[in-house]
Parts: C-alpha cells; sequence; structure tokens
C-alpha cells in the first residue's frame, strides 16, 4: 500500500515538472492577454470616442471588448496546459453545471444582464437626475454589476443594477425644463381676479422662470383660511437654476401680494356658540367698579 502510493506521488512529481514548460507559455499568455486587453480598450475608447454614443454604451463595449480578450486568452492558456480541453468541452462542462452555477451566481448574472439593458436604454444616462425610492441624486457611474448615484447633499450611494432596473425610477433631467408648481392661499375678501393678475406678473418678472411657456395660476379650493391657487411654470431642470427658481418665485410672489395690499391670511378658526354668553366679571374688576 505505501509502495503504491509512492509510486503514484512519483508519477505526479514526473507531470508535473514536464508539464512546468506548458505552465511557463501559459503565463506569458495570460501576461500577453492582459497587455492587449489594455491596447484594445485604448484603442476601442479611440475609435468610439470619435462616435456620438452615450456614455453607458461606450462603457458597455469597453467591457465587451476587454471580456472579449480575456475569454479569448484564457482559453488560449487552458489549451496548452490540458491539450484534451477545447471549447466544445467548456460548452458540454457548462451544460452540466449549468443549474449549479445558475444558482451560485443568481445575483451576479441578474446584476450583469440588467447593467447590459440599462446600458441599452435611451433614457437614463450618466449625468442625469433621478429619483428611484428614497434617494435622489445624479448618476456618475454604470457598471455591468452596480450604479452610482451621488445624492445632492454629496453622499454616494450604489446600487445593484437588478434594482435600478426593477424599481420605478423618476429622472427629473429627461428634458431640458420641467413644470414646477406651488399652493397660494389669499384672503375670502380677495378679488381672485386680480390676485391672479399680480401672481402672473410676479412670475414673469423672475429671470430663471420661462415666461414664453404657459404660466397657470389656477382657483383650486376653498380652504378653512383661505381661497387656493394652484401656481404652474416652466424653468431649467438641472443646474442652479432648478434649485433656486421656485425660491425666486416664492419671494416674487410675496413682494407683489404685499403692494397690491392682497393677504396671505394665516390659519384661522370661527368658534359659533348655539345660546347667548353671559360674561361675568372677576372680583378684582368688581373692586375696581366699586371704587
Amino acid at each position: 500500500m505505501i509502495q503504491t502510493l509512492i509510486e503514484q506521488l512519483n508519477t505526479m512529481a514526473e507531470n508535473l515538472v514536464a508539464s512546468i514548460p506548458a505552465i511557463v507559455i501559459a503565463l506569458i499568455i495570460i501576461l500577453l492577454t492582459a497587455v492587449i486587453a489594455k491596447s484594445a480598450t485604448r484603442i476601442s475608447k479611440k475609435l468610439i470616442g470619435k462616435t456620438e454614443l452615450r456614455p453607458s454604451l461606450r462603457n458597455l463595449l469597453d467591457t465587451l471588448v476587454r471580456l472579449g480578450v480575456w475569454v479569448t486568452g484564457m482559453m488560449i492558456a487552458g489549451i496548452v496546459v490540458f491539450p484534451n480541453f477545447s471549447p466544445s468541452s467548456l460548452i458540454a462542462g457548462l451544460g452540466i453545471g449549468a443549474v449549479a452555477i445558475g444558482f451560485a451566481f443568481q445575483d451576479f448574472f441578474e446584476n450583469f444582464l440588467a447593467g447590459v439593458m440599462i446600458m441599452l436604454r435611451d433614457k437614463m444616462q450618466i449625468g442625469d437626475v433621478i429619483k428611484t425610492g428614497d434617494i435622489h441624486g445624479t448618476i456618475e457611474f454604470i457598471s455591468l454589476r452596480e450604479s452610482h448615484i451621488r445624492a445632492f447633499s454629496g453622499e454616494l450611494h450604489v446600487l445593484p443594477n437588478s434594482q435600478l432596473f426593477k424599481d420605478p425610477v423618476e429622472i427629473v433631467t429627461d428634458l431640458k425644463e420641467r413644470r414646477y408648481e406651488l399652493v397660494i392661499g389669499v384672503a375670502y375678501d380677495t378679488d381672485l381676479n386680480r390676485a391672479s393678475e399680480v401672481i402672473r406678473a410676479s412670475l414673469e418678472s423672475c429671470d430663471l422662470i420661462n415666461a414664453e411657456r404657459d404660466i397657470y395660476v389656477l382657483a383650486d379650493a376653498f380652504n378653512s383660511s383661505s381661497v387656493d391657487f394652484i401656481v404652474r411654470w416652466w424653468a431649467a431642470s438641472s443646474g442652479a437654476a432648478s434649485a433656486l427658481n421656485r425660491d425666486q418665485a416664492v419671494r416674487a410672489i410675496k413682494h407683489g401680494l404685499d403692494e397690491a395690499g392682497i393677504e396671505i391670511p394665516y390659519p384661522q378658526v370661527t368658534n359659533t356658540f348655539k345660546g347667548r354668553l353671559q360674561l361675568e366679571q372677576s372680583s378684582a374688576e368688581d373692586a375696581a367698579g366699586a371704587s
């Protein structure tokens, strides 16, 4: 038994020594593959840079070029080390273990395919401002597995592509301009036509608001203390104007209504009593009256 074990160890050592040249060649092939992959990626970036492809598609093509070079190089290295190895045997092996691989790498493949689909989309590109769930920010990076969204407060959110692909996403900057909305209440004794004119003129004076597009000042509801207007206007969907135009609108409307003598009322409560109220004087007031 010991003799058999020694013979097997000797055979394994002889096979290892015999395969050293093949292993060295395979390592050289892998190093060459790394160099070729880097060069191929650099060349593809130069060629793609001359086109008008979206940044996400450029990342996808660069990744596919690099992945193709590495797969080819690793297959050649495998054939050098294992002469009986062939692409057909690899496919057969993958077929046998497809179920196990699918379960083991389910999340990986799901995010990979979702990343490809996101990169192929016409919408939601790098630089867009999006809202998904509780996350609101700018897309900075999209890879085949994850996407990076920078919140306006500075935090970086790293989302798996499957979540970004399946969940509802609001693309704020899909158009250059978007519509904003504000609710303004005026007192019940206000001339609504006059108030509407003042609000509209106030908005038209704001340089961050597109006065060439329709500005709507719509009487909407009878509130507890006011008649409410819904005010709608169009402004830039990105940049400083997207954050400052509402501030400018509120200031302009407040100034315009103050100049016109139109009240923006505080919440008021009216108490109605069924019977007559009897007022009683306090003892201090009685004493003062007696004196």
